[in-house]
């Protein structure tokens, strides 16, 4: 069988986790090639073997042999090399969020059509187990018309303040992946949000423009509502819950 080969951009902390997993946990694939600004993050990459190594995306871009591209820099760089990769004719796969702005990430996607390449943004929380369970026992109206729908999530720890600066802020960084939970639970689209945060496990974070601790609420298209609670720390570790409401019952999945 053919490998799929693969780049990729970036080898932070999430750039690690997706090359030890390509190299060491998924079959069919060989990476090539990662670009870091920094020789000690290329570094970390010849331990998994890999060959070609630079601070120099046209590595990936200009390389025929490379199948599908991984953007895992920061965000603000994410839409730039996403053109690049649709524009070279590879596959790729886009740590959240696309852009900043929302005319850039519809550039994004326009310019993925226009190339008929593949493109995958890493919201992995639509394949726990739990949580596709719960989508497709409400495609099946287990618990009939959904009334309402509660998710909680709170992370261990904030991430390091240099990461925060550039990183967006929560609702970009962290509650992006609850929007995209509520919408692919409710099936729908949201047509009011209603929100508000504070600083209150981290007062450095404010300093810098942002908050660690938020609560929103989502109107949807099917007159259904979504409350969302967000926390940069949970002293007990990880916390993800859900709880859906409907017309003949209740789903709810409790933190693992």
């Amino acid at each position: 069988m053919k490998k799929i080969k693969a780049g990729i951009i970036g080898m932070g902390r999430i750039g690690k986790i997706h090359l030890e997993n390509l190299c060491t946990k998924i079959d069919g694939v060989e990476v090539v090639a990662v670009v870091n600004p920094s020789i000690k993050g290329q570094e970390y990459a010849t331990k998994f073997g890999v060959r070609q190594l630079s601070d120099d995306a046209d590595i990936i871009f200009n390389n025929p042999e490379i199948d599908a591209v991984l953007i895992c820099s920061p965000s603000d760089t994410h839409a730039d090399y996403a053109i690049r990769a649709a524009e070279s004719g590879k596959a790729l796969f886009c740590e959240k969020p696309i852009d900043m702005s929302l005319e850039r990430a519809t550039e994004v996607v326009t310019k993925v059509k226009e190339n008929n390449v593949p493109m995958m943004v890493a919201f992995n929380r639509r394949f726990d187990p739990d949580f596709a369970k719960v989508r497709k026992l409400l495609a099946e109206g287990k618990i009939g018309t959904i009334h309402s729908l509660h998710i909680i999530s709170r992370d261990p720890g904030p991430p390091p303040i240099d990461y925060i600066k550039q990183s967006g802020g929560l609702f970009k960084d962290m509650t992006i992946h609850d929007f995209d939970m509520a919408r692919f639970i409710m099936g729908c689209e949201v047509t009011e949000v209603f929100a508000t945060g504070s600083c209150q496990v981290d007062k450095e974070i404010g300093e810098v423009g942002d908050i660690d601790t938020a609560m929103i609420l989502l109107r949807f298209e099917n007159g259904a509502t979504a409350v969302i609670e967000n926390s940069r720390k949970a002293v007990y570790g990880y916390d993800q819950r859900l709880e859906v409401f409907g017309s003949k019952g209740l789903l709810k999945i409790e933190n693992p």
